[in-house]
């Protein structure tokens, strides 16, 4: 299934901002902020940190009202995408060195999405975002992610991204190419419809609670894996598990242990559906589900609390 792609839309022209305009500023910054989403999503995408995301979308600002004649910018939309892609890829960079040490399984931050938030503030939630995409591509380079989210997942023209990446066009060609293959080989090939996600959720829930182990495998595909991300702050998985039997067992392991009962709520992690859950200890933890051809085939449970400070608190 070939990726969301997000075109920069039509290009937005600040020829009419003069910078003698006691309204420029505010002209500026109505049209940064239309941007906005569009921007975070891209930064998000390439770093699989919505905090990181947030920190390259001000500074992008900040440079923004830095130049000198903003009616100079032909096309805000691309200078935008470009500025922020290339803090997205310094950020990216610098971040590999840290998650080689970071205690225990990395994933991305996740984004829970809230059917009362403003869409303004919101990044688009769709298959360019889902958590499945996200993990594999933390198995790419960072010159290799770029070019394969810029131009597969937002349309940016190959000239672009090498301004970006720092090479020429032809390189980046063959980035996105290496890129585009690691991809599809990482993805379902039968994705699964949000309503039967939404099934598989449940009955996975109620499983879990009836601590139905038959059950419970029957739901998972035999090669399904498991990741737990706790940052060495909470307790987690300390290792990728796999093998439905094994998962299976883990999980009502997991379940049994616990010194009262889970409070779980159904909701959408980037954009999918998957659950939230506080243990009897008051520790929320966000589960993210990859379904393919009708079964689990990977859980991804992230309780880093770090990584949980912009999830709304809905339990």
């Amino acid at each position: 299934m070939a990726p969301a792609v997000s075109h920069p839309g039509p290009p937005c022209r600040l020829h009419d901002v003069e910078t003698t305009d006691p309204n420029a500023e505010e002209l500026l910054a109505r049209a940064f902020e239309d941007d906005r989403p569009r921007l975070l999503r891209v930064a998000y995408t390439m770093t699989g940190s919505l905090v990181e995301a947030e920190d390259c979308v001000q500074e992008a600002w900040l440079r923004l009202r830095g130049v000198d004649d903003p009616a100079s910018i032909r096309e805000l939309g691309a200078w935008l995408t470009t500025t922020v892609s290339r803090l997205a890829l310094d950020t990216l960079t610098s971040a590999r060195a840290r998650r080689e040490k970071y205690v225990g399984t990395w994933l991305p931050e996740p984004l829970v999405e809230t059917p009362s938030a403003d869409p303004a503030d919101r990044i688009t939630l769709d298959e360019s975002v889902s958590m499945a995409l996200l993990v594999v591509l933390e198995r790419l380079s960072p010159a290799e992610r770029t070019a394969f989210v810029l131009h597969d997942v937002f349309g940016v023209p190959f000239p672009e991204v090498a301004e970006v990446v720092g090479r020429s066009p032809a390189a980046v060609r063959q980035l996105a190419s290496r890129a585009r293959r690691h991809v599809q080989d990482g993805r379902p090939r039968t994705p699964a419809t949000e309503a039967e996600q939404r099934e598989l959720v449940g009955a996975f829930t109620a499983a879990c609670r009836n601590g139905d182990l038959p059950g419970l495998i029957a739901l998972l595909d035999p090669d399904v894996v498991i990741r737990g991300d706790g940052g060495g702050k909470v307790r987690t998985l300390q290792h990728i598990e796999r093998g439905a039997a094994r998962v299976a067992s883990m999980v009502l392991a997991a379940y049994a242990r616990m010194a009262g009962p889970l409070d779980t709520l159904p909701t959408e992690v980037n954009g999918a559906p998957g659950l939230l859950v506080r243990d009897a200890g008051g520790g929320l933890g966000v589960m993210a589900f990859t379904v393919d051809a009708g079964r689990i085939t990977a859980i991804n449970i992230v309780r880093n609390p770090d990584k949980l400070a912009m999830v709304p608190d809905l339990l």
